[in-house]
């Protein structure tokens, strides 16, 4: 008898001294036997990102002044001067206005953000601000399209085209979507007219094959283009 309890004493501080063991160069080991370890905590994804344009810069001049915005596009709006600094989302309204903090509905539809930019700087200055440092920049592009533009002349398929919501179109590439030139169109005087009547002469052939991107018109909405035929001296 007196060896068994002798035997049994001697297994429990075998026992004790393995767990003693395992918690000394396994801290976890305990709790793994219960519990599984908890797993770190994920930080929710915001569920619309802040245009980071608008978070790094505290200038205007690098606003963009290609792009014009349409109704319900989403822009990242702060006032630099701010004290907190805070950047706002705001959208473009079925009408093309922007409500702006402070002075309300601005007209939006067809401006860069630049244009928009400087604006909302001049009305910020007139009654609330000495100086108003306005950074905008597109956060969401609407999917709704932007119009029709028409295309007709001397083009491989002449018609109306559907004028993109996600990326600036040109008159180079509204003729690029049309099938490109017709035998005898002359590139150098495509004729670009707006809604409002104003005329705009383009040369193509300087934008496609030299290169010069800044002569190649953005298009608006209800725009007409014509490419009219070379004169063939026989």
């Amino acid at each position: 008898m007196k060896y068994g309890v002798y035997a049994l004493n001697f297994a429990v501080i075998v026992w004790v001294s393995a767990v003693a063991h395992a918690q000394r160069y396994n801290p976890g080991y305990a709790d793994d036997a219960a519990t599984p370890a908890p797993t770190a905590a994920k930080s929710p994804a915001s569920d619309l990102a802040v245009t980071s344009t608008v978070m790094r810069t505290n200038s205007m001049g690098v606003l963009d002044d290609k792009k014009k915005l349409g109704s319900n596009d989403y822009v990242s709006f702060r006032v630099v001067e701010d004290r907190d600094n805070d950047s706002q989302r705001l959208r473009v309204n079925d009408n093309g206005e922007l409500e702006v903090p402070y002075i309300g509905l601005v007209p939006a539809q067809g401006k860069t953000c630049k244009e928009l930019a400087y604006l909302i700087k001049g009305q910020l200055e007139r009654e609330y601000y000495y100086h108003a440092t306005v950074i905008l920049a597109v956060d969401r592009v609407s999917e709704k399209s932007r119009g029709k533009v028409y295309v007709y002349g001397s083009v491989k398929v002449q018609g109306p085209q559907e004028i993109p919501a996600d990326e600036t179109y040109t008159v180079s590439k509204a003729i690029i979507r049309a099938g490109g030139f017709g035998d005898f169109g002359d590139k150098r005087k495509v004729k670009l007219t707006h809604r409002n009547g104003e005329t705009v002469t383009v040369d193509l052939k300087d934008v496609i094959e030299r290169g010069k991107t800044d002569q190649d018109v953005i298009v608006q909405p209800d725009d007409q283009i014509y490419v009219p035929a070379r004169s063939v001296n026989w």
